[in-house]
């Protein structure tokens, strides 16, 4: 391990001390703005310190191994021989972990639940049916990491796929965990609907946006937002497809709009459309702040447009790329059950 990044796990142990004495103050229990931000710093210091912990207990044992090692008895050094591989690979884990704990840029709404929205793009009903490919995948992912899932919107297609669907993503660090899923996604595959069998190539556009934080939030002015009621589509059972429960709310000086049909109460429905809305708002404003950032510095890479491709799926030659980082893997049934 390299020294500058001892010294820095070092300075996590000792702010994790501090972090404990401030978190047990009258003052800071009192003040639940600033209660929340310490824990959510408690969580990570607890994170690397945690990790900083295994490690030197890795370093411990790989001393007893080599010990070992060197013994004159043969099973003993065998055995000294296998404690030491082993510690050894666990350690250059633990050190790939730290370093990503520590180098990797943390968002401030990384432990946030999250907006999940996929939209087909160029391909037609191909694109709409990998939308629900792509649906699907993330559930998936989200089942396997311990994060529920609350459909939001829908507006299906004719052939079963989606044009646009809205899902909540909830559960600690759910924002963090997907957030650099947005962008174009593109497929490459013989569709359904190809009698030929040609490969054609179709786009979906993935957007994750964390929850606005109640406290934070965008403010809506009421002036400026249109509420229309409407008839629910899709799935829902009698009642919601005949009454109109279903909200529609579009932000007038922007133009953007948010929708909820799918729960039975048209009050919830509005309140978590407007929280879509406070979102898709929240986004755009970083988006262009994003923008602003890029045409200052021309090193950066990536401008915050959601329409950049990042991925790839190529169906016939069992291929994933993702463009960002230069990655390929040949195991695309994997990655379409959730395993990104």
């Amino acid at each position: 391990m390299k020294p500058f990044i001892r010294q820095t796990l070092e300075r996590h142990r000792l702010r994790l001390q501090e972090l404990d004495a401030l978190l047990s103050a009258p003052d800071v229990v009192q003040d639940m703005d600033r209660f929340r931000k310490l824990t959510r710093e408690h969580a990570e210091a607890q994170d690397i310190a945690d990790s900083f912990t295994r490690y030197l207990q890795c370093e411990a044992d790989l001393a007893a191994a080599q010990i070992m090692l060197a013994d004159p008895d043969p099973e003993m050094a065998a055995l000294g021989a296998e404690e030491q591989a082993s510690t050894q690979a666990t350690m250059e884990a633990l050190d790939t972990r730290l370093q990503m704990l520590l180098l990797l840029p943390k968002d401030p709404d990384d432990e946030r639940n999250a907006f999940l929205e996929i939209r087909a793009g160029t391909g037609g009903d191909e694109s709409a049916l990998f939308a629900a490919d792509l649906a699907r995948m993330y559930l998936r992912y989200a089942e396997a990491n311990g994060l529920g899932s609350e459909l939001i919107s829908e507006s299906p297609s004719e052939l079963g796929g989606y044009k646009e669907v809205v899902f909540r993503i909830v559960g600690d660090g759910a924002y963090g965990k997907l957030r650099f899923e947005s962008g174009g996604h593109r497929v490459q595959r013989v569709p359904t609907t190809e009698t030929q069998g040609r490969i054609h190539t179709s786009a979906c556009t993935v957007a994750v946006m964390p929850e606005p934080d109640e406290t934070q939030a965008v403010k809506l002015n009421p002036s400026e937002l249109r509420i229309d009621t409407f008839r629910a589509s899709g799935a829902g059972g009698q009642h919601i497809n005949k009454t109109d429960s279903a909200v529609r709310v579009t932000h007038l000086p922007t133009g953007l709009t948010a929708e909820c049909q799918d729960g039975r109460s048209q009050h919830s429905n509005k309140a978590k459309a407007l929280q879509v809305l406070q979102a898709r708002l929240q986004e755009k404003e970083r988006s262009e702040q994003a923008a602003k950032d890029a045409a200052l510095r021309k090193g950066l890479v990536g401008s915050g447009d959601r329409s950049e491709k990042i991925r790839t799926y190529n169906f016939k030659e069992n291929r994933v790329t993702d463009h960002r980082i230069g990655l390929t893997v040949h195991q695309l049934e994997l990655v379409m059950e959730g395993q990104i």
